[in-house]
């Protein structure tokens, strides 16, 4: 299993979506992307591709919710890399609807435009779905609890997949990346929360400094991608991407800092973006499946990822603020 035909990419103008794109397109990838359609005519952070290739995929605009835009989108492609979802936690709480329609609902209509051509489809999971880890480093055979509406809906995304692989033969990977990071990734995140503030207040400010997390290179991320979908190996079956390595957010902050040379006071303010039994504490990946299957390691550590991160974020130069940064 190959670059077969074409490949289409849902999400593609989101943080992890756009680097994708790029690799493809530098790879020479015939490459189409599904984008939700905007009425300013951006593409997100496609707009940021070195200008040699932002003209080199095809664009579909439309909604992961309408069927034949998706049906659209896939049309003669061999492989699709389905990033696509609203993937705002806090979001998930006020619209448990929305996130489930888009997620679920979305993943459903991926499946049915696959089932039709029988194209090779990697779906994008969550470390969320499995909830505070019960037990450590956290394997492919975890129990599942979701703690949000938003691990609820990838929970149902994931299962849909798996079962239209069972009953219809379609090939299907489950992608399960943890804590994604890197360059062009937005304020929601904690690295850049993290960093924006450290270059533009005089604290930082955090909610809870005591969840821990594993945290990956964007980098890293892609090349599972890349891996998943150039294997076969990995049909049908789950495969979450990995450090084996976790921090907690206070050691996190205080790695940012040296990295970025600075030294602020960071403060705990105990707001929680989650209610209290919503809380993961805690997320580490153990990398084994990846490896046997997909032959897929990490190559970056927390530092260099963070320092590259950080190079990243003083070039935004006036585009940045204390809350984070203006494309």
């Amino acid at each position: 299993m190959g670059f077969e035909k074409r490949v289409l990419v849902t999400g593609a103008g989101g943080f992890i979506g756009h680097r994708l794109v790029r690799r493809l397109l530098s790879d020479g990838v015939d490459t189409v992307c599904l984008l939700r359609y905007t009425s300013s005519g951006r593409h997100g952070l496609l707009d940021t591709l070195p200008k040699d290739l932002r003209g080199g995929y095809r664009a579909v605009l439309g909604d992961l919710r309408d069927p034949a835009a998706v049906a659209e989108a896939a049309e003669g492609c061999g492989t699709i890399l389905h990033l696509g979802a609203l993937i705002g936690i806090p979001y998930s709480y006020r619209s448990p609807g929305e996130v489930l329609e888009v997620n679920a609902g979305g993943t459903l209509n991926v499946l049915n435009a696959a089932r039709e051509s029988g194209a090779h489809v990697v779906v994008t999971s969550t470390s969320e779905v499995y909830g505070t880890a019960r037990t450590v480093p956290i394997t492919e055979d975890h129990p599942l609890g979701a703690q949000s509406p938003y691990a609820a809906s990838k929970i149902a995304a994931d299962q849909l997949a798996l079962s239209f692989h069972r009953s219809y033969g379609i090939p299907v990977t489950i992608l399960r990346p943890f804590n994604t990071y890197g360059p062009g990734q937005s304020q929601r995140a904690v690295i850049p929360t993290i960093m924006a503030q450290a270059l533009r207040s005089d604290s930082i400010e955090l909610g809870s400094l005591e969840p821990r997390r594993d945290f990956l290179y964007l980098d890293d991320t892609v090349a599972g991608f890349l891996a998943a979908m150039r294997t076969r190996a990995a049909v049908g079956r789950v495969v979450q991407l990995g450090t084996g390595e976790d921090v907690s957010i206070g050691e996190l902050a205080a790695m940012a800092q040296e990295v970025l040379g600075t030294s602020l006071p960071v403060v705990s303010t105990g707001e929680r973006k989650r209610p209290p039994k919503s809380e993961v504490m805690r997320l580490i990946a153990s990398p084994e499946r990846a490896a046997e299957l997909l032959g897929w390691r990490p190559e970056t550590t927390l530092r260099q990822g963070l320092e590259a991160t950080a190079q990243w974020f003083r070039s935004l130069g006036e585009r940045l603020t204390h809350r984070g940064y203006v494309l």
